[in-house]
């Protein structure tokens, strides 16, 4: 799994990501979200139906396939 990152390093060209936010009760939030230029701000989907304004500390990228190759072939 790749290390989280800075919110301030996420794209913002409207992509979907993995964001890790804090609600109103300090529970830390994994969700996929996605940054809309128009309100500025970060919009997580808290179910598949329902998007929620959030502030987000952090993400992490997607896996590339490449970084576990390697690891297949290594029990011989």
């Amino acid at each position: 799994m790749a290390e989280r990152e800075p919110i301030a390093s996420a794209p913002k060209d409207g992509s979907r990501v993995t964001v890790y936010w804090t609600d109103s009760d300090g529970v830390m939030n994994e969700s996929l979200a996605r940054w809309d230029a128009e309100d500025q701000a970060w919009w997580a989907y808290t179910d598949s139906k329902t998007q929620k304004k959030v502030e987000p500390a952090s993400w992490r990228p997607e896996n590339s396939d490449d970084e576990n190759s390697d690891e297949a072939g290594d029990e011989e």
